[in-house]
């Protein structure tokens, strides 16, 4: 079976398996496990900040990225199909008693004009002020697309005036690093939190590491445990992270192009059905219209696992698990149920 389903579907390779059984541990809670703070430290190096914090999921490094920025009652904005609103399943609300407003735009792109329509971040006693926007690079919903650098630098130059503040959901801001080329520090320093994913591409089995200022890091520790989410020996898990960043960063682009071959296969049979302008890095979403739901059936029937993500639309993502053999096979099968 060929899963593309999700690049969170990855397992361990042997020798990241052999590197977590390695691991020195100590009690993270206290702050005492060194293979946990090695990459706290390694991962908040990268990304140009002064502090990391490891969490469980990327889920919960956005919670907690984002309530280091917005106190309850205020505003976040975002592009309407963000993970932070359409995937966490409204915890920001639920947690933090954020209000959230959002843009709409066809590759999941910042809009500044949108930006700076709706933002309000001094409005007063009877409207919701803003205070801090979420943008996500790469952006799953839209693709898998990257947000352009000038983009992002003209945000910033844009919320910086009113003080309004910028937290990036980089789950997979390796696959834009390895696009682009752009330093990941570069995308980094642009914002005033950044939560990065070691679970997906990446293929560690669990967890997401937030980065920004060190008060801001040593407050979402805090809550990170008021959450009931701090670790113990976490250094066995830490250490497939660390590993990853050694040895499956770069491999990336492979998945980049491993996504691409399938995306022209599908455009060589219906160019309707796919927009190959947006296959930039490991997704392809496919809008096949009512056809959506048996084209997943009958794949998977084939041993090619995909799953629709909103009407019409099938994502296939391919990842550490997928060869190019693989690739190609999948390629074949969605070709010949499409042209059927």
């Amino acid at each position: 079976m060929i899963d593309l389903r999700s690049d969170t579907v990855t397992r361990p390779t042997a020798a990241m398996l052999a590197a977590m059984s390695t691991a020195g541990t100590g009690d993270d809670v206290y702050g005492e496990d060194p293979t946990v703070r090695a990459l706290e430290e390694r991962v908040a190096g990268l990304l140009g900040h002064e502090a990391g914090l490891f969490t469980v999921s990327g889920s919960l490094a956005n919670v907690l990225g984002v309530r280091s920025l917005v106190a309850p009652g205020q505003e976040l904005l975002c592009e309407e199909r963000a993970h932070v609103v359409r995937a966490e399943l409204g915890a920001h609300a639920v947690t933090q008693g954020v209000t959230t407003r959002t843009w709409s735009d066809p590759r999941g792109h910042v809009d500044l004009d949108a930006v700076r329509r709706l933002m309000t971040p001094d409005a007063g006693p009877y409207l919701v002020s803003t205070a801090a926007v979420a943008v996500e690079n790469t952006h799953n919903f839209a693709g898998g697309t990257v947000q352009p650098l000038d983009s992002l630098r003209s945000l910033r130059e844009l919320v910086d005036p009113v003080g309004v503040r910028l937290h990036l959901d980089g789950a997979r801001l390796w696959n834009a690093h390895v696009a682009t080329g752009v330093p990941l520090a570069d995308y980094g320093r642009l914002f005033d939190t950044v939560a990065v994913c070691l679970s997906k591409g990446l293929g560690a089995p669990v967890g997401s590491v937030l980065v920004g200022p060190a008060a801001a890091i040593a407050e979402a520790r805090v809550w990170r445990k008021r959450l009931g989410a701090g670790w113990r020996q976490a250094g066995v898990l830490a250490a497939a992270g660390l590993y990853a960043l050694d040895h499956h960063v770069d491999r990336l682009a492979d998945d980049h192009a491993n996504a691409r071959l399938i995306a022209e296969a599908v455009a060589a049979v219906d160019p309707a059905a796919v927009d190959l302008a947006a296959v930039e890095t490991n997704v392809v979403i496919l809008d096949v219209g009512d056809r959506a739901t048996a084209l997943v059936a009958d794949a998977a029937d084939a041993g090619i696992l995909t799953g629709t993500v909103g009407p019409g639309l099938v994502r296939l993502i391919t990842h550490l698990d997928v060869s190019a053999e693989d690739a190609k096979r999948a390629a074949g099968v969605l070709a010949d149920l499409l042209r059927a």
